[in-house]
């Protein structure tokens, strides 16, 4: 499933889903390594994940 931030800009699909965080496929990732997402970040899930952040904050805590 694809996670895409508030801004519309897709950070990558959905690895694993922990007590409290999203892990980001490795295999999407720009650096080719997994990255996290706090569950409290999302906003909503539909066809994809979507988040209450934009991609910069998103990306700044990586």
């Amino acid at each position: 499933m694809e996670v895409i931030t508030a801004d519309g800009v897709k950070i990558g699909t959905v690895d694993d889903l922990g007590d409290d965080q999203i892990r980001l496929a490795k295999s999407t990732s720009p650096d080719g390594v997994h990255h996290f997402v706090p569950l409290n970040w999302v906003d909503h899930v539909d066809e994809q994940v979507h988040l209450k952040r934009k991609a910069p904050e998103v990306q700044a805590v990586w």
